[in-house]
């Protein structure tokens, strides 16, 4: 490695008069994510969706439709960042990093209680009891990037795919590849509230774990 940036010190990679975004993730569960579904809406030709397989292999399902990318979120699909090779991931994570051991797929389940409280804390609306996370759109990898919370006091529409991470979690999730479980209704306020998530991190350009 020490060599290879010795050969390319004072080069860069440009795409026209750009000099390229180079933006990479840790996992990116399996599909990579365009640039305009996490950040501005600018299309980078250099940042595609794709596959983590090799060229030729199965191409990557249309995960902007709903019920094709909780079909796919709910599955384990081959792809080169679905591994738990101790060696691969010590070349990319650090020592705390490699604790986490599910970033594949993942699942995080919450009370009403306590996704009606991160949500107040972190997006600063009363929403009341929590009836709903509704995703409304979603980038080429199946990532969320625009959500609607429906609330018995207030619905709100947030995006993008940082906001819904971060309005979701004490820290923030794994990534917005995820779909959302309801259950133990009462009234029609679900009092559990189960998300069931795809990767680490936004997903796009180098997926860490499927390059190593």
């Amino acid at each position: 490695m020490v060599e290879a940036i010795k050969q390319t010190a004072g080069e860069i990679l440009t795409s026209g008069d750009e000099i390229c975004d180079a933006r990479y993730s840790k996992c990116c569960g399996g599909a990579i994510e365009e640039f305009q579904y996490c950040w501005e809406n600018i299309r980078k030709p250099y940042l595609v969706a794709l596959p983590d397989v090799l060229p030729d292999e199965k191409p990557l399902p249309d995960l902007t439709d709903e019920a094709i990318a909780r079909k796919w979120i709910l599955s384990k699909p081959e792809a080169f960042c679905n591994t738990n090779n101790k060696k691969v991931l010590s070349q990319v994570l650090n020592d705390f990093d490699q604790e986490t051991t599910d970033f594949y797929r993942w699942e995080q389940i919450y009370s009403q209680a306590e996704v009606k409280q991160l949500l107040e804390e972190k997006i600063g609306v009363d929403f009341g009891d929590i009836l709903d996370l509704i995703p409304l759109e979603r980038g080429k990898s199946g990532r969320i990037f625009r959500l609607k919370i429906v609330g018995t006091k207030r619905t709100l529409i947030i995006g993008k795919e940082l906001e819904i991470r971060r309005a979701l979690s004490k820290s923030h999730l794994y990534s917005s590849a995820f779909v959302v479980e309801r259950a133990d209704l009462k009234d029609n306020v679900p009092q559990t509230f189960t998300i069931k998530g795809a990767g680490w991190g936004h997903g796009v350009g180098l997926c860490q774990i499927g390059a190593a």
